[in-house]
């Protein structure tokens, strides 16, 4: 089989890359399935950290991102953990100064993040039957402000983590204006949409 060259052009300056698209989060109800709420991984990239970098640093990675966890990764690129916003900006750091005798600009995300073993998560089959407000249900049970979605992938079934449900964001999509980044606070506002 032949085959023919196709043309080229000069690339010139000033070109960008395409990035994945924002995701469009639509208004929900409560009874709204689930899976509308989901941080879909398979269209928006995961942010990720190494545990020995500076809790600083992830801080600032939150806000140029304009998020507020992270995937804590090793150099294989398994997640190790999480960290989130609350945890870089609550009570962690002061105590683990003070515990471990460390300056504040010391601190590593290793030091604060919540490892694999202690992280709950879905089935993605079970989030593709429930709704928005079972979802809520089973962070304020568990007093948690994300929670992960897992699936099966590629030839030998891995388990991958497929995506995030944030507490935050499903209280925007319930039209709840987020004045505090608290657990509670937050479950407070969407408790009173759920029993509307």
């Amino acid at each position: 089989m032949a085959y023919t060259t196709i043309s080229t052009d000069s690339l010139g300056t000033g070109v960008g890359f395409h990035r994945p698209e924002v995701p469009v989060f639509e208004p929900l109800t409560p009874t709204d399935p689930a899976i509308k709420a989901m941080t879909d991984l398979k269209k928006v990239s995961a942010r990720t950290i190494f545990p020995k970098e500076s809790i600083e640093t992830a801080n600032q990675k939150m806000i140029q991102n304009r998020i507020r966890m992270l995937f804590v990764v090793n150099i294989s690129d398994e997640v190790i953990g999480l960290i989130t916003a609350n945890d870089i900006l609550g009570e962690k750091p002061v105590r683990i100064a003070q515990q471990d005798q460390k300056k504040h600009s010391d601190i590593t995300v290793q030091d604060i993040m919540t490892p694999v073993d202690q992280i709950d998560c879905f089935q993605i089959k079970d989030v593709s039957t429930a709704r928005v407000g079972d979802i809520v249900e089973t962070l304020k049970s568990k007093k948690r402000q994300h929670a992960l979605v897992v699936d099966y992938q590629g030839f030998s079934n891995k388990r991958t983590i497929r995506g995030i449900f944030s507490l935050n964001q499903i209280a925007r999509q319930l039209g709840i204006q987020v004045r505090s980044y608290a657990v509670g606070d937050t479950l407070a506002e969407i408790a009173r949409v759920l029993q509307a």
